[in-house]
């Protein structure tokens, strides 16, 4: 488009991170615009889940969390063997929904990310009902091979945006902020720019 970038047109399947079952088929527009601001994308797709399924298995996760007896620290997931924790399983599932957001925010036509691994996490004890999480995570960067390494701040409660706060150390810029959209789950995240921590 002139003046303004290019804008391409997508045709996808998405599959469940721990079955790899299909989970549905999306049609998007991506526009990487000239300046350095994220991307512009429209998505919809269809689930082969309906909402309903999808707010039983949130919550789910949310009580798996919700129902530890102590605060959840881990580090170093998945480890060298690929191995993560059955019990830390649910927080690595947060930190999947999370990263995604920052990888979003990053990304250019020429630059991708992916979650290379949980560094780190501490869980927040909270007065109210949503429950909080400090992450650092390593994304590795495509095609540079570089590991970049992020704090993450994640809030959620099942029917909440999931609120992600993040800086990386390879940026001279401030905290970013973004917020989700209907369920808790990692179906259609929505973003905005907001306070720091």
């Amino acid at each position: 488009i002139p003046d303004s970038g290019r804008k391409y047109y997508l045709q996808f399947t998405t599959e469940d991170y721990r079955s790899g079952e299909n989970a549905g088929s999306c049609l998007a527009t991506v526009l990487y615009r000239k300046t350095k601001s994220p991307p512009v994308v429209n998505i919809k797709c269809m689930p082969t889940k309906d909402q309903k399924q999808i707010q039983e298995e949130d919550n789910r996760l949310y009580q798996k969390i919700r129902h530890q007896t102590k605060p959840i620290i881990g580090n170093n997931m998945p480890d060298s063997y690929g191995n993560i924790e059955p019990a830390l399983e649910p927080v690595w599932a947060l930190a999947v929904a999370g990263s995604s957001y920052i990888m979003w925010e990053k990304s250019t036509e020429n630059l991708g990310y992916f979650m290379a691994q949980v560094k780190s996490v501490k869980q927040w004890i909270r007065k109210d009902d949503f429950i909080e999480f400090d992450y650092t995570v390593l994304l590795h960067e495509i095609p540079t091979q570089e590991i970049v390494s992020c704090h993450m701040r994640l809030t959620w409660l099942p029917g909440h945006p999931l609120k992600v706060k993040y800086f990386c150390a390879s940026e001279n810029q401030g905290l970013e902020d973004g917020s989700g959209m209907e369920s808790g789950s990692a179906a259609g995240i929505l973003h905005e720019r907001g306070a720091n921590f």
